[in-house]
C-alpha cells in the first residue's frame, strides 16, 4: 500500500513545529505582520525557481481557470487570513498553545464535511470530538507562569486568534483539495497560492506605505535569520507537503497527521528553551490527540 500521502503529513507536521519557533522568535523581534508578508515573498521565490527546474515554466500557465479559482480562495482563507491570526497568537501566547489550539482543525473539517458535504458522523467521531475539544481545553485553560503572556486580556486575545487560524486552516484545505483533483502538480498549487497571497499582503502593504519599513526590519539580523529558517520549513517546504498529503491520502487521516505540531513541540520546547512541562499539559495533549486519532480511525458506519 502507498502510504506517500501519511508520510508527506508527518513531514508536514514536523516542518510545522520548528516554524512556530522559529516565527515565534522573528515576530518578537521583527514584528508578526512584517513576518507574516516576508515569509511569503522569500518563499515564493523559493518555489519558483523550484517550479522552473521541475516543470520548466516559471508560472503554471497551463493551468485551467477553475483550479486558479479554488487555490486562489485557498490561498486567500489560509496564507491570508489564516496565517496572519496565528503569527499574531504566535506573539501572545506562543508556539505550543498555538499549534495545540490549531488541533481544532480536523474537527472542524469534520463539522464543514456534516454541514457542506452531507457526511455523516459515527459515534465514535462524535466522541473522539468530545474528547479533543476536552484536551485542547484542559490544557489552554492552565495557567502560565514565566510564560510570554502576562496579561489576561492578551492571552483571551491569543486564544482567539489561534483559533481563527484553525478556521482558516481547515477551509484552506477543503477548498485546495478542488484545485488538485485529476493529479494536478502540487509544486503549480503551491506556486498559485503563494502568487496570489504575496499580491494581496503585497498590495495592502504598498497601499498603507509600508514596504520601506518592513524591509528596514529585515536589518535585525537574528530576526531575518529566523524569518529565512521558518519560511523553509513552513510556507516553501511545509506548504507544499501538505498539498502532497491532502491530494494521495484522505482529508481526514492527512488533516490528523498534519495537527500533530503540540505533541512534537512539547519535547522540542524542553530541549531548545528548557520549558518546564506540566503532567496536565501532556495529559491534555495526549487527551486531545486521542480524540483526533477516534475521529478518524473509528470504522466506517460504528
Amino acid at each position: 500500500m502507498n502510504y506517500l500521502g501519511e508520510f508527506a503529513a508527518i513531514a508536514t507536521a514536523f516542518c510545522w513545529s520548528f516554524t512556530a519557533i522559529f516565527f515565534s522568535y522573528s515576530g518578537r523581534r521583527m514584528g508578526s505582520n512584517v513576518v507574516s508578508r516576508s515569509r511569503l515573498l522569500f518563499a515564493l521565490l523559493f518555489i519558483a525557481i523550484s517550479h522552473l527546474a521541475l516543470q520548466g515554466a516559471l508560472l503554471p500557465v497551463d493551468a485551467e481557470p477553475f483550479r486558479w479559482g479554488w487555490l486562489a480562495l485557498s490561498s486567500i482563507l489560509g496564507l491570508v487570513l489564516g496565517d496572519t491570526f496565528l503569527f499574531y497568537a504566535y506573539v501572545l501566547i506562543g508556539p505550543r498553545l498555538s499549534m495545540l489550539m490549531m488541533s481544532l482543525g480536523p474537527i472542524l473539517s469534520t463539522i464543514a464535511g456534516w454541514f457542506l458535504f452531507g457526511e455523516r458522523l459515527t459515534r465514535p467521531e462524535l466522541a473522539g470530538i468530545g474528547l479533543t475539544i476536552a484536551g485542547v481545553a484542559w490544557v489552554v485553560t492552565e495557567r502560565q507562569q514565566g510564560g510570554p503572556v502576562v496579561a489576561e486580556k492578551k492571552y483571551g486575545l491569543g486564544l482567539l486568534a489561534a483559533f481563527a487560524g484553525a478556521v482558516g486552516q481547515s477551509a484552506n484545505l477543503i477548498t485546495a483539495r478542488y484545485g488538485l483533483v485529476g493529479g494536478f502538480p502540487t509544486v503549480s498549487a503551491t506556486l498559485i497560492r503563494l502568487l496570489v497571497a504575496v499580491i494581496i499582503l503585497w498590495g495592502l502593504t504598498l497601499l498603507r506605505g509600508r514596504v520601506g519599513y518592513t524591509v528596514g526590519r529585515w536589518r535585525d539580523r537574528r530576526g531575518f535569520a529566523a524569518l529565512l529558517a521558518g519560511t523553509v520549513f513552513g510556507p516553501f517546504v511545509g506548504i507544499w507537503l501538505s498539498l502532497v498529503a491532502i491530494q494521495q491520502a484522505q482529508l481526514g487521516i492527512a488533516s490528523t497527521l498534519m495537527a500533530l505540531p503540540p505533541i512534537i513541540l512539547i519535547p522540542l520546547s524542553y530541549v531548545l528553551f528548557r520549558e518546564r512541562v506540566s503532567w496536565r499539559a501532556v495529559a491534555g495533549t495526549l487527551l486531545a490527540f486521542t480524540g483526533v486519532a477516534l475521529i478518524f480511525l473509528a470504522p466506517a458506519g460504528a
